[in-house]
């Protein structure tokens, strides 16, 4: 450990495996540490046996529940866009070959509408995402269909670089409710636009420029066309996967990996730059890596550098069944799904989220499904915050409730040269973590990584 290298990268979680995996293909002398004897860091996929020693330690998971091989349990479980940042990363570096997708069954958004004389009530609706799925949508009345498949035709054509696409709408000048006012959209309608296809986590989105959350929405429905019905995709095998894929790409680059390694802190020189990453061998003696840089996640970068700015709660269900009324592209019960219960319906500030995978992604035993339930905590009891979504469920086996704080780096490490990644937010899809790595990356090279694949480099 004792050499010199261009970077120390401390943790294992997927933000920074990429950006070390990165920097390792442009040429860089990378060393990457992580005091835990897995991949992952906080969005480790674990066994059932893990599961049980992290939540209740001392204990055993029942028999009934299957072998370890069975199940890999995302602490931190998210879907993949389709068309997103993090796939389009993947494309680039051909870390793509080491996995295998499957897409998600169907996204769904809470909205509750009673019971009629020929029907019962309903909580959840499939989002529409197509023209043709906004015809059938009981989310709609039949006045309002009409005027969602203007919104989600203009979306389509919409081209921030040619304002013959853009119907008078100035993606800088123009707020989104100005845009929901010009296609006369009802506040239902709005609500689940925004939330669940622009996938904004509460509404002060509207009163912003409308050109980020217009290509949010346009994102989502290029990502559906990609695979129909869902625009979200999910690796065989669970998330863990991805941070062992860069690690991988980083090491066939000359990266040196250390796991079980701990972290002491950090050295730096008189002009408070970083220049190394304090350890220790096994019989105590101290060890330094000399480095011009350091990337680490919250849980390295000392209280100095970081600042709560919130708390978020996640609950992992392990259940027998789907989750009740959701709908695979056949009509049959979905394997994996998306709810997303706005602020709005249930009187809160920040949106509930819902990612259910099973036993057909090889994350859980036969016939077994895995939901985890996440949001911003906004209360002094912050399990009660997930009832509503709990009632969707249906029969919950178990449940693992933990509550994080969320650390965001107090500046862009561009003085000191420690680049610090922001605690993993309560969504369930990867968008702003990839839009993270990517601003990271711009601040520690000082350029946009190119994210183009000729079709020689794809080999998908």
């Amino acid at each position: 450990m004792d050499e010199e290298y261009d970077v120390c990268v401390c943790g294992t979680g997927l933000k920074e495996c990429i950006l070390s995996g990165l920097l390792s293909v442009h040429g860089k002398k990378v060393l990457h540490l992580d005091r835990n004897n897995y991949y992952g860091g906080d969005c480790a996929s674990l066994n059932i046996t893990n599961l049980w020693e992290k939540f209740r330690p001392g204990t055993q998971p029942p028999k009934e529940l299957g072998a370890n091989r069975d199940w890999n349990v995302d602490l931190i479980p998210k879907f993949i866009m389709a068309s997103g940042d993090l796939v389009k990363i993947l494309l680039k570096t051909k870390v793509s070959r080491y996995l295998e997708w499957k897409s998600c069954d169907g996204s769904y958004v809470y909205q509750f509408q009673e019971a009629g004389f020929f029907s019962s009530a309903k909580h959840i609706h499939k989002v529409p995402a197509t023209a043709q799925d906004g015809l059938k949508s009981p989310l709609m009345g039949i006045l309002e269909k009409p005027r969602f498949i203007n919104f989600a035709q203009f979306i389509m054509g919409w081209e921030d670089d040619k304002p013959d696409t853009q119907q008078g709408i100035n993606k800088d000048r123009h707020t989104m409710a100005q845009v929901y006012s010009k296609f006369g959209l009802q506040e239902s309608t709005i609500d689940f636009i925004g939330h669940a296809v622009a996938l904004q986590i509460n509404d002060d989105y509207l009163g912003k420029a409308c050109g980020p959350t217009i290509n949010k929405c346009k994102l989502y429905l290029n990502s559906v066309m990609q695979y129909g019905g869902s625009p979200f995709i999910y690796p065989i095998y669970g998330l863990g996967g991805l941070p062992e894929g860069f690690s991988r790409l980083s090491a066939i680059h000359r990266g040196t990996y250390m796991l079980n390694k701990p972290v002491d802190g950090l050295a730096y020189d008189n002009a408070g730059k970083v220049c190394g990453v304090k350890s220790h061998d096994e019989s105590g003696k101290e060890e330094v890596a000399k480095c011009k840089m350091v990337i680490c996640d919250p849980s390295y970068a000392g209280e100095a550098k970081t600042k709560v700015v919130g708390k978020v709660v996640r609950s992992i269900c392990i259940l027998g069944e789907p989750i009740p009324h959701t709908k695979n592209k056949e009509g049959g019960p979905a394997l994996s799904c998306q709810i997303i219960l706005p602020q709005k319906q249930l009187k809160r500030q920040n949106d509930i989220y819902v990612m259910m995978v099973s036993w057909a992604h090889c994350i859980a035993a036969k016939d077994k499904y895995v939901a985890i339930v996440s949001t911003v905590v906004e209360t002094a009891d912050p399990e009660k915050e997930l009832e509503p979504a709990y009632k969707l469920l249906g029969t919950v086996l178990e449940k693992f409730v933990d509550v994080s704080d969320v650390h965001v780096p107090v500046d862009d490490g561009t003085a000191d040269q420690v680049f610090v990644s922001a605690s993993y937010d309560p969504t369930s899809h990867f968008e702003d973590a990839s839009k993270e790595v990517l601003a990271m990356w711009k601040r520690i090279t000082g350029e946009d990584l190119d994210l183009t694949v000729v079709p020689d480099e794809e080999d998908q």
